[in-house]
């Protein structure tokens, strides 16, 4: 088994937009001063309602994944702008049924939920194997909405293609973040060795010192409830010890091959708005009556991008705390 190294809103809401982008300083006791940013207007609740139709983009069904487990089903939005090669691999492993039949074989606590066969012996048919890393992409190929905020892992960060995104303009490459609920590709020790027959979910607190070290995918944009909630597997990293406890993956499709009385549709809210910057300085301060001491500042995998479904699929449940 391979193992993963350890718009604008309606009229009459008056909602905060652009936040000030200022350098941060270095205080008189070698402290960092944060910079200023200005207070919303609104909650997130109330952003989110006041948002116009032109906030959100409908997500192509050939790049919506639906995987239906033993347990519930769960959809992934693929990004084949980060990884190009790994995307166009899991979809023709998604049409000839690689993971039909597969399994939950790695629910490691805090950490991360793992699919893939637990035999190693199904045949990966044509597919190119031994992928070579898609771990960043020229930054100048991407669209970039920064986060002023400032980070601990990267130069700079923001978010593009509606994944959250790091980047560093002295290399000219931008590269997806480990935030929660993202999906990676499972590889060995050697970086050319992950064919996207095994993917990885990012099931606790974001694992960042893993970004640039494997190929992400996706994230999960529905029904990730459903993996969580497992029983910790209680081998090392997390593996199930015994074949009953694994939780069988029974199919997995593409939204583009599903029959169009059956297909989901989703509406990813764009990240180049008015809108997107009220939602994110809602988020940065906290205006809602629990929040006695709101911090003013925000970390990237805080603010994950808000999806709204449509069709016979049921609603992703409301921004939490």
């Amino acid at each position: 088994m391979t193992w993963m190294l350890s718009a604008l809103a309606p009229a009459g809401l008056a909602l905060v937009l652009t936040p000030v982008l200022a350098t941060a300083l270095l205080g008189c006791q070698g402290q960092v001063v944060a910079p200023a940013l200005p207070v919303p207007a609104h909650t997130t609740a109330e952003v989110l309602a006041a948002a116009a139709p032109d906030d959100f983009r409908p997500l192509d069904p050939d790049d919506v994944l639906v995987l239906d487990f033993a347990v519930g089903r769960v959809v992934l939005a693929l990004t084949p702008k980060f990884a190009p090669r790994h995307v166009a691999n899991l979809k023709a492993l998604v049409r000839q049924g690689y993971f039909d039949g597969l399994a939950v074989v790695r629910v490691q606590d805090n950490y991360v939920v793992q699919w893939g066969d637990p035999t190693e012996k199904k045949d990966l048919g044509a597919v190119p194997r031994n992928l070579p890393p898609e771990y960043e992409r020229p930054l100048a190929s991407l669209p970039f909405e920064p986060l002023p905020d400032g980070d601990v892992y990267a130069p700079e960060v923001g978010w593009s293609d509606g994944f959250a995104t790091g980047r560093d303009l002295s290399t000219g490459m931008a590269w997806p973040l480990h935030c929660y609920g993202v999906v990676g590709v499972g590889r060995d020790e050697p970086p050319s060795t992950g064919d996207a027959n095994e993917l990885y979910a990012v099931s606790g607190h974001a694992p960042r010192h893993l970004d640039r070290n494997l190929a992400l995918v996706g994230r999960v944009i529905q029904g990730f409830d459903q993996l969580t909630a497992l029983p910790r597997g209680t081998e090392a990293l997390g593996f199930y010890a015994r074949p009953e406890q694994r939780v069988p993956l029974v199919r997995a499709r593409l939204a583009a091959d599903m029959a169009e009385h059956e297909r989901p549709r989703y509406l990813l809210m764009r990240t180049d708005t008015p809108t997107w910057r009220a939602f994110v300085a809602s988020r940065r301060t906290r205006r809602e009556p629990f929040f006695a001491a709101p911090t003013g500042r925000v970390e990237v995998c805080n603010v994950a991008v808000p999806v709204r479904a449509e069709g016979p699929v049921v609603a992703a449940p409301a921004p939490s705390r």
